[in-house]
């Protein structure tokens, strides 16, 4: 019996240092380190932050979009609307229509969330250091009414490596006018 209990132990460790490895290697950072992105503040694209109660957000959003944006929750992987759109145009906040990511910048990161390489400028978004599960990480929030759409990663492609891994219920897609 206490060889099947080390072996549990064994088996255990390994599985938590293996974790912490790809963690670490999907720009992650261990819990109170430095966040993967540094912390920035944005400026709306009009000058004018959108500042709104509860009731007004709930109001306008659904459920889900509340759940998102204003409680910083995650949906589920491979369950929005634009993780694998291939369409063309620009993604706005759900919350207060300022222009965030271009489809142009967009790419499949194998996530099951949209991936961007950048904000359509580097403005539209604030970075804000999360420590929310246990690691540290970077929050993006739209800088014009703080709406959390999702998080920033150093594992992207090149030339600039980051991958903003966005939630499709914070986003809306305007196609582009030809």
């Amino acid at each position: 019996m206490n060889t099947y209990r080390t072996a549990i132990a064994v088996v255990l460790v390994a599985a938590v240092v293996v974790a912490f490895a790809v963690l670490l290697m999907r720009g992650g950072a261990l819990p109170g380190g430095a966040p993967p992105v540094p912390d920035r503040v944005g400026k709306p694209f009009d000058g004018k932050k959108v500042v709104k109660t509860d009731a007004e957000w709930c109001a306008q959003l659904t459920e889900e979009q509340y759940r998102v944006t204003r409680a910083h929750g995650t949906e589920r992987a491979c369950s929005g609307a634009f993780w694998n759109s291939k369409d063309d145009g620009v993604y706005e906040c759900v919350c207060c229509g300022q222009p965030l990511f271009d489809s142009g910048t967009k790419f499949d990161s194998g996530t099951g969330w949209p991936s961007f390489t950048e904000a359509v400028e580097l403005d539209r978004v604030t970075l804000k250091t999360d420590r929310g599960i246990g690691m540290t990480r970077s929050e993006v929030l739209c800088s014009r009414c703080d709406a959390h759409l999702g998080h920033v990663f150093t594992d992207g492609p090149p030339p600039g490596g980051l991958r903003y891994c966005i939630n499709s219920v914070a986003l809306k897609h305007v196609p582009r006018v030809k």
